[in-house]
């Protein structure tokens, strides 16, 4: 079952992030009714679920549940099946691998969402109807391959895995003082793709992974014969629990270079920036909001290590915070295509000892409502930062004390 006053806050949470000054009380007050009518569900889980430096909780007390193409009409603890698997950490997941061209160059790549439920049941990946919302777009890739398995896809442009990453510190750790992408993706090219698929037209999640040039960095081992890739995953905080999920690009070289991704720039054409921050999202979205803290609290074995400065002097992740993940409460929200919001701590915030690690969207939100946080840099509005990162869902650590 959903947890208790799981409802309550996801509709909280899905509400305008530019919050007025003459709003702010009003907020706080509904905010502080969520929390008498939850019975302090959040509270009592940050307490009996210990924080590891670099993962939300400890695997204490949880279900682990791993998405798949009915996970919105299916209860958390029952998710699933999928074509992709993980070992025991969590922190690798296998993905089928599957094989096509671009412009007579063969490629290697997984499919992690469809925007079709058949084909996303078809390929046992993540049923994703917010990417239709994409096509037509520079956000995809349209490609005249039909075909009848994930294999085949011919994709006008594809990735130069060849470039060598670097990442140098700045002193505060973010922004780097230096940032250059370990692959980017050749004019035009997108990990959305619209194809025929058994006479359906989708959009898919196809982020390429090989070809003559190298491979991505996150790649554990590739087999082509068996036609299997295993990925590092990615941690990341969801509702006061620990979400995994895999990154393979995005439209910032900064941000590809700190995930260690693709840098595909054509992805801020996914329409569009906030759309997703609304009390009603816009029919025509194809994003979802994240929450990425610039300044938290670092060290490689503080439980309040978080940030995007935590990831830079640390090593990853930075772990962000997710808005929706798919779930029946938050039909159809959820989307790969993250719209990053930069989230800083004010100084007063950091000499009062305030900036603990944050678990939840809403309460990450909340500090900005409550003057303790601005967007990036300090004392800017809180909002879209103009970029997207590519991050498909893989798993959740559900807590089924609640």
């Amino acid at each position: 079952m959903m947890k208790p006053g799981h409802k309550l806050r996801k509709s909280l949470g899905r509400r305008s992030f530019r919050v007025s000054a003459a709003r702010a009380s009003a907020v706080t007050l509904v905010l502080a009714s969520a929390v008498t009518l939850s019975a302090l569900p959040g509270t009592a889980l940050a307490a009996s679920q210990p924080q590891l430096p670099f993962r939300c909780f400890a695997q204490i007390g949880v279900d682990h549940v791993v998405f798949g193409p009915d996970s919105f009409f299916l209860p958390s603890t029952v998710q699933g099946p999928t074509s992709f698997r993980e070992n025991a950490g969590p922190t690798i997941v296998t993905y089928p691998l599957y094989h096509g061209t671009s412009r007579g160059r063969r490629v290697y790549y997984v499919i992690t969402d469809a925007s079709d439920l058949s084909v996303a049941r078809a390929l046992g990946v993540n049923y994703t109807p917010k990417l239709a919302q994409a096509a037509g777009t520079a956000a995809v890739q349209d490609s005249t391959a039909k075909i009848w398995s994930g294999n085949g896809i011919a994709f006008p442009a594809s990735v130069d895995f060849s470039p060598t990453r670097i990442l140098i510190p700045s002193a505060t750790g973010f922004p780097p003082a230096v940032a250059q992408p370990g692959a980017v993706g050749e004019p035009g090219y997108s990990p959305l793709v619209r194809v025929n698929f058994r006479g359906r037209t989708v959009v898919l999640d196809a982020s390429q992974i090989a070809n003559a040039t190298g491979q991505a960095d996150k790649i554990v081992a590739i087999n082509p014969r068996r036609g299997t890739v295993s990925y590092r995953e990615t941690d990341g905080c969801y509702d006061d629990e620990s979400v995994h999920y895999a990154s393979f690009d995005s439209s910032s070289p900064v941000a590809a270079t700190i995930e260690d991704v693709t840098y595909a720039p054509d992805l801020d054409a996914a329409p569009s920036p906030g759309c997703a921050d609304a009390a009603v999202v816009s029919a025509n979205c194809a994003r979802e909001s994240l929450i990425a803290f610039t300044d938290g609290q670092t060290g490689a074995a503080n439980p309040q290590r978080q940030g995007l400065n935590a990831a830079i002097l640390d090593g990853p992740p930075p772990l962000n915070i997710l808005q929706e993940i798919p779930e029946p409460t938050s039909q159809f929200d959820y989307s790969p295509m993250w719209d990053v919001h930069l989230e800083t701590w004010t100084g007063a915030a950091v000499a009062a000892g305030l900036n603990v690690r944050q678990t939840d969207f809403s309460a990450a939100l909340q500090q900005v409502t409550d003057g303790n946080a601005t967007g990036f840099p300090v004392g800017s509005p809180f909002g879209p930062s103009g970029f997207i990162v590519n991050c498909p869902v893989v798993s959740l650590d559900v807590n089924v004390s609640q």
